[in-house]
Order: C-alpha cells, then sequence, then structure tokens
C-alpha cells in the first residue's frame, strides 16, 4: 500500500486509500463486495435522489457480465484493468424520480458514492481504480439502457498485486509516489484564513 503524504493530519482510511494498476489473482469475499456497495448506498444525496447505479460483474461468478464491463472499457484501461477479478460500471440517473426534472447534482452524487464505497474497501485491504475511459454508447448498448441512465465511470476492484509480477509500465506507475496539488492551490479563496498562526 502506498501512503499519503499529507500537509495536514487526515484519517488514515484516506491515507491509504490508492488506485493501483496492479491487482492480485485474489478473488473478493462475496459479502465482503456487498458491503461495498453498503456503503455506497448510504452515501448522502440531493434530495436523498440516490442516482447512482452499478453494474458488477466478478470473475469465478458472472464472467459474462464481467466480460461485458471489460468490453465498454477503452484500450488503454483494458490493457490494466482485466486483471482485476471485479468489474464495475458507475452509472447515473439524470432525472428526480419524484419530479422528473433534471438532476444537476447526479454526477456529483455518483463521484460521492464510489468515494465511500472506495473506503469502504479500504478499510477491508482492497483497492478501487476509477476510470472515466469507457464506450458510453457502447455501454448503452450492451446493457440496454434507458436514455435517462448515462454510463459515466468504470471500477477495477481488488487486492493490490506485486509490481515484480506485473508489465513494467504499470508496475512503474504503481511504483511512483502518490502527488498532489497543495492546499493553496485547491483553496482559492479562504486558505489564509485556515493557516496556523
Amino acid at each position: 500500500m502506498k501512503n499519503a503524504e499529507s500537509e495536514y493530519p487526515i484519517h488514515e482510511l484516506i491515507e491509504k486509500r490508492w488506485s493501483p494498476y496492479v491487482f492480485a489473482d485474489r478473488a473478493v469475499p462475496k459479502d465482503g463486495l456487498c458491503s461495498l456497495f453498503e456503503a455506497a448506498r448510504w452515501t448522502m444525496s440531493s434530495y436523498n435522489a440516490q442516482p447512482w447505479r452499478y453494474i458488477v460483474g466478478i470473475r469465478g461468478y458472472s464472467d459474462t457480465l464481467r466480460d461485458q464491463i471489460f468490453s465498454v472499457l477503452l484500450e488503454g484501461n483494458q490493457a490494466w484493468a482485466g486483471q482485476a477479478p471485479v468489474l464495475a460500471l458507475g452509472l447515473v440517473e439524470h432525472n428526480f424520480e419524484h419530479n422528473g426534472q433534471p438532476n444537476k447534482a447526479a454526477i456529483h452524487d455518483l463521484g460521492a458514492a464510489s468515494a465511500q464505497l472506495t473506503l469502504e474497501a479500504t478499510a477491508r485491504g482492497l483497492c478501487v481504480h476509477q476510470m472515466v475511459g469507457i464506450n458510453p454508447d457502447k455501454a448503452r448498448e450492451v446493457f440496454d439502457l434507458p436514455d435517462s441512465i448515462e454510463p459515466f465511470t468504470g471500477l477495477a476492484i481488488g487486492y493490490p498485486g506485486k509490481v515484480e509480477d506485473a508489465d513494467q509500465e504499470f508496475a512503474n506507475r504503481d511504483r511512483s509516489p502518490r502527488m498532489r496539488k497543495s492546499l493553496q492551490d485547491i483553496l482559492l479563496v479562504g486558505f489564509d484564513f485556515l493557516m496556523p498562526g
């Protein structure tokens, strides 16, 4: 695992969370996997609309479904994500159920749900690598999705693998340090008030 080198103290789950390119050839327990999506289920959302949807394929249990998910990943992601034992698609329902109006927070809320899913995974020693590199049109066709549901992200889920056994390109990516912009870069206004002293 690659811990973050944070400027200020953060929860250990956030420190430990990372997105590997190399996954171990090790099955994810189904009950543990259910807990990941249970964590997503309890995410906050605008008007409690819960606009996130997922399609999940598990090696050894739903191989055909997993293969279908793999088929809608872009080629660059197929090169590494195929080794993950679990593949999923994150989708958004763009309209509110209570009034049929567009939900402008839907994509934000999918991101929040997937973040909670990811922290639950981290607590269980798992990793989630999210990717926007999917073919949404192909996903619509493969899964016969209604117009209001948009395929938005892919998720590779599993245990981190050994970089020594991996393709050099992806091993190097996993060896590289985790980098983030500074607080000054992301707090456009208000950073001075947060500084100690």
